[in-house]
């Protein structure tokens, strides 16, 4: 089984330090390989409320370091090895979470077996998973990536926090994708808005598209309601993530790939 199980999709400070979403990744299964992606502030409360098991984790992935991503990383660690005792896992990481100011702390990493450094246009393997960081995202100054999963049943497109650039549409140009949106309208922030999404859904033309990491703009505006005008807009199919929703995803190519 391929699974996909949202652990929270609230993005931005507002939203993640009032927790009027959650943010706490999200924890992917193909076959029997375990990963869990971005364990934002609640994570382990969250793995936790789902019944879910973080000593059966094969590793965890780092898009970036900023909090609302990485906040659990360290008590993910610690959980998926049972406190540092069984010595398992890998965490791929970009190198800006391990320097200077790191989010990762140094006491945990022995802890597991191995530490992959995220670069720009470099192929990954866990287990069962594979990944690739297409391309490194404009998002501030923390080094942010991207990622194309290679699922056994559709490839499935992964943009996490960025500003738009062209670049985002050649990279990312799979029939599946999950998109970060955490504003509705354009500020001074290096995120997507409703119409950088809309404009990528055009050139890449995608057959399915989940939506979430959604800030208080998003919210305001309900994103059932904007995925509804984005896919009037656009033709594409666009639906919302919801902080537990679990997606199989052998049932979404039965439904969108196998026609």
């Amino acid at each position: 089984m391929e699974k996909l199980i949202f652990l929270g999709t609230g993005g931005a400070r507002v939203v993640v330090s009032k927790q009027i979403r959650a943010s706490g990744g999200v924890w992917i299964e193909k076959g029997d390989t375990r990963v869990l992606m971005d364990p934002g502030p609640g994570c382990l409360i969250r793995v936790l409320d789902k019944k879910l098991n973080p000593a059966k984790l094969n590793g965890i992935i780092l898009s970036h370091r900023h909090l609302d991503h990485s906040a659990d990383i360290n008590v993910m660690i610690e959980a998926m090895t049972e406190g540092g005792f069984k010595k398992r896992g890998v965490i791929f990481a970009p190198q800006d979470a391990l320097e200077d100011d790191p989010v990762i702390l140094r006491y945990v990493r022995d802890f597991v077996e191995k530490i992959e450094i995220l670069e720009e246009g470099k192929t990954y393997q866990i287990g069962e998973l594979e990944f690739v960081t297409p391309l490194r995202h404009q998002h501030g100054n923390a080094e942010t990536y991207g990622f194309i999963f290679k699922f056994n049943s559709f490839p499935l497109s992964w943009i996490v926090d960025t500003r738009f650039f062209p670049s985002l549409t050649e990279a990312y140009n799979t029939p599946a994708m999950v998109i970060h949106m955490v504003r509705l309208t354009p500020a001074p922030v290096d995120h997507l808005t409703k119409e950088d999404v809309e404009k990528i859904l055009k050139e890449v033309k995608p057959q399915w598209v989940i939506l979430t990491h959604f800030g208080m703009t998003v919210l305001r505006a309900n994103p059932w309601k904007v995925a509804k005008e984005m896919s009037e807009n656009t033709g594409v199919y666009v639906t919302v993530a919801k902080d537990g929703m679990e997606i199989i995803l052998e049932e979404i190519a039965e439904r969108f790939f196998k026609r």
